[in-house]
């Protein structure tokens, strides 16, 4: 009786433990599929919000910064040296947005607030650069420090603040962050088409569309909603909010100096672009044809990055983001040496489209390599400090060595030893940067693809 009496309560006791068990996985994948729902809609709507947020973006900075060293030398008349050290104060307050912008944003998550920041900044650009061409006139250093400080901290730092939020949602909402980065691309392109042309007809121009870009800016993102409970759940089940802590910690990962240096050879790139839009339009009879076509020329280049971006996550994804990294700078290397032999508009022309090979490629395989090696939840503070911020420090150091290299030695052998430096630090990152995906590292969750 006693035997039969335990079988019956064991059965029951099972029958509540498999109803239990089904009413769980029932409700487990009702969320699933309500989460999926919720990815898909976030996916249709942050999308394109995001990625015209990105164009203008860059509008806004193309306007101004794509011609910003011939504004510079041919309407303001500064040297080549003294363009370098507005360079170097830009570089190093890009410096320090770059680590306050990284930690903030990774606070911050998917809120928007550093975002509105910069919106205003952008606003402000035209009135920005009226005020800055009136320091220059008054005192070079004066306008140095103002010019450089508001560039750094609203382009040059803020691009990285965009970029990272977007590969955070691109995350979240599955979609490929290149093909939204595409857009910003696409931005710069049309800007410069145009820039050439109306600054031959009054640079002003090019200010105002700057702020009229800001305010379509603006107008995007107070439609951008991004839920922030996926974030917030992924949040904890990978080790909670990000304390400074966290951040410290990179700095006693051997993976995180091994990428420090790659971006130290790597960033050189920008050094090389600062004055080559001076080096390019010398190529001409008149300057003021020798602006057109480089605006011709730029505008093309961001066109062939446009699609670049399209096509460089399907790259990344087949050869892994390491050998992207090293591809993307043997492409850079390759393209400074060649810029320093070559002779005649039409051959520079095309070492300066390599542009478009090595970026994208470059964008899309950073963000690949930093999820696959480093804790998700430090996205921007990896991005903007061990990307962005290690270019800023370089440059700051670098900017006015090569104005002085470009005033005693001339541009063609200065970009011959920037392109051999890249070869260098790119052949040894072969050896430093890791190509394993998985890590028992309490820092590096497991990683989902973006």
């Amino acid at each position: 009786m006693m035997l039969t009496l335990t079988f019956v309560i064991n059965i029951m006791n099972l029958s509540k433990t498999t109803s239990t068990f089904l009413f769980v996985n029932v409700t487990m994948m009702a969320l699933l599929q309500h989460e999926n729902a919720i990815m898909k809609a976030h996916h249709s709507h942050s999308y394109p919000l995001l990625s015209a947020l990105l164009f203008f973006f860059f509008v806004s900075w193309s306007s101004t910064g794509s011609l910003l060293s011939i504004w510079l030398h041919q309407e303001v008349g500064l040297k080549a040296g003294d363009t370098g050290i507005i360079y170097a104060v830009l570089s190093v307050s890009a410096l320090f947005a770059q680590i306050f912008y990284g930690f903030i944003q990774d606070k911050l998550g998917l809120r928007k607030n550093l975002l509105w920041t910069l919106t205003g900044l952008l606003i402000l650009s035209g009135p920005a650069y009226l005020l800055f061409s009136y320091l220059l006139q008054i005192n070079i250093l004066l306008g140095s420090l103002f010019g450089g400080i508001y560039i750094g901290i609203t382009f040059n730092g803020g691009i990285g603040v965009l970029e990272s939020y977007t590969e955070r949602v691109a995350r979240q909402s599955q979609f490929e962050f290149g093909k939204a980065r595409m857009w910003g691309s696409l931005g710069w392109a049309v800007a410069t088409f145009f820039a050439g042309l109306l600054f031959n007809i009054n640079p002003k121009l090019n200010f105002a569309v700057s702020s009229c870009a800001g305010l379509v800016f603006f107008i995007l993102l107070a439609r951008l909603r991004v839920s922030s409970a996926p974030h917030a759940m992924q949040e904890a089940v990978s080790g909670g909010k990000v304390k400074l802590d966290d951040v410290l910690r990179l700095l006693t990962l051997p993976r995180f100096w091994a990428l420090v240096f790659f971006v130290i050879g790597t960033c050189i790139y920008g050094v090389y672009d600062q004055q080559f839009p001076v080096y390019f339009s010398s190529q001409f009879a008149t300057l003021q044809e020798g602006n057109a076509m480089y605006g011709y020329l730029n505008s093309f280049q961001v066109f062939l990055e446009a699609a670049g971006m399209f096509c460089a996550p399907w790259l990344v994804n087949r050869i892994g983001a390491k050998n992207g990294l090293i591809f993307a700078g043997m492409v850079m290397a390759f393209r400074m040496v060649a810029s320093g032999l070559v002779e005649g508009p039409l051959l520079i022309s095309i070492t300066k489209l390599l542009h478009a090979v090595e970026l994208p490629i470059l964008l899309v395989a950073i963000f690949k390599y930093n999820s696959l090696n480093f804790d998700k939840r430090l996205s921007a503070t990896l991005y903007l400090v061990g990307f962005a911020c290690t270019s800023s420090v370089i440059a700051s150091v670098l900017s006015p060595l090569a104005g002085y290299c470009y005033e005693k030695y001339g541009f063609a052998q200065s970009y011959l030893i920037m392109g051999l430096l890249v070869f260098c630090t790119t052949f040894i990152s072969i050896f430093l940067l890791r190509s394993s995906k998985l890590s028992s590292d309490p820092l590096m969750p497991q990683p989902s693809a973006i």
